[in-house]
């Protein structure tokens, strides 16, 4: 198992999205382990995807992230604004009513230090334009601690303008020319006039994100790359032989093997440094030479990709891993799930599944927060969620 160290506290307790998809009015509370569960069609893969969302605004490529998937009009909640009793009880069909107000695309974290909100819509300014269904961004609040507060806000950005908020005066412009495709994360980048931007964006932008490794006969975890020393295994898993060898030299060597062999039994790893291109190489028992990576299954080629994320010396501060459980043989969830369990107690884990061997073994962990969603008249809900849960998150005004 990946080396264990102090339990971590969650660096985010909230997570809230509003107008995006099937995500009408939503608010999750997270824990060490945060597993999302669900049928087919729920919204797992929404909240997935709000999430890398997220890290497009600190990367600054918020608006072609979502030009990406259809832009606006193919990204907003498509249901009523309001939905009544009788219309939940199937006595009225389900029907729309003159919108009051403009359509708004918010998404929210709340961290136990720093929380971050954004808003965005359309232009209302460029109708004639050919452009005016492009998104743009209305405003922005990064706010101190978890719950919002007027008094805890630290810096807001409205419309074109970043100001600093609070330190006991009148706010204080930082930037006054935002475009209305950027977001404050890459318009203000001094870490001396702003340390909570500067220091939310690197936190975001290290959240590390594995969602379906591809395992077919020109996936590039099978070819290879030049091999340099890498603490942490790219998206696409083509650094795959190199990430193994760096874990080997400076990282849970022990565990790793461990972990290979709790999975494989009697096999264990190496890697082939002799050549830039690094092979990896797993012994079997009973071979008389060992399978590299073109002659893996896709099964054990996916729980290696997987064991690299995990055992990575360098772990993020969010750790999400979509849908692991694919095309890995059932006998392999349970080793999997103790991978994930024992890397949960050094950093914050997200898992979507749908495989319930890989969800009972995650929710027997000690800081699992089990989501399991529903749909209601189109709407991802969380099915037994108070009120007062709800209002756990508050969306700044």
């Amino acid at each position: 198992m990946p080396s264990k160290g102090p339990t971590q506290p969650p660096a985010l307790t909230h997570l809230a999205v509003a107008g995006y998809r099937s995500l009408q009015q939503l608010t999750l509370p997270l824990g060490g382990l945060t597993l999302v569960c669900g049928a087919n069609g729920c919204g797992k893969s929404n909240l997935y995807r709000s999430l890398g969302l997220i890290a497009a605004a600190a990367r600054g490529d918020l608006v072609a992230a979502l030009a990406a998937e259809g832009g606006l009009p193919a990204v907003f909640w498509a249901g009523p604004a309001r939905t009544t009793a009788a219309m939940g009880r199937g006595e009225i069909p389900v029907q729309g009513s003159v919108r009051r107000e403009a359509a708004r695309l918010r998404l929210g974290l709340a961290g136990e230090t720093l929380s971050y909100a954004i808003e965005l819509g359309y232009r209302a300014d460029d109708l004639g334009s050919a452009f005016a269904l492009d998104p743009e961004i209305k405003r922005e609040w990064i706010w101190a601690g978890g719950p919002f507060h007027p008094r805890s806000l630290l810096v807001q950005r409205s419309g074109s303008v970043v100001e600093r908020c609070g330190e006991g005066g009148p706010s204080r412009p930082l930037a006054l020319e935002v475009s209305p495709h950027e977001s404050l994360f890459t318009a203000v980048s001094d870490p001396l006039e702003a340390p909570e931007v500067f220091q939310l964006r690197h936190t975001i932008l290290s959240w590390r994100f594995y969602d379906s490794f591809r395992t077919d006969r020109q996936a590039p975890a099978r070819s290879g790359r030049i091999a340099t020393r890498t603490p942490s295994l790219a998206g696409d898993g083509g650094d795959l032989a190199a990430a193994l060898q760096t874990i080997l030299e400076i990282g849970d060597r022990d565990g790793l093997q461990a972990a290979i062999a709790d999975a494989f039994p009697g096999c264990r790893l190496s890697v082939d440094i002799n050549q830039p291109i690094f092979r990896l190489q797993l012994h079997q028992p009973g071979l008389l030479r060992p399978l590299e990576a073109p002659e893996l299954s896709d099964g054990t080629l996916r729980y290696l990709l997987l064991a690299a994320a995990l055992f990575s010396p360098r772990l993020p501060p969010l750790l999400v891993l979509n849908e692991p459980e694919n095309s890995l043989h059932p006998d392999l969830l349970a080793p999997l799930a103790r991978l994930i369990v024992a890397v949960a107690e050094r950093t914050q884990v997200w898992v979507v599944a749908h495989a319930e061997i890989l969800i009972t073994a995650l929710e027997a962990g000690s800081d699992c927060r089990l989501l399991r969603l529903e749909r209601e008249l189109g709407a991802t809900v969380l099915p037994g969620q108070t009120v007062l849960e709800r209002a756990a998150w508050r969306w700044p005004a």
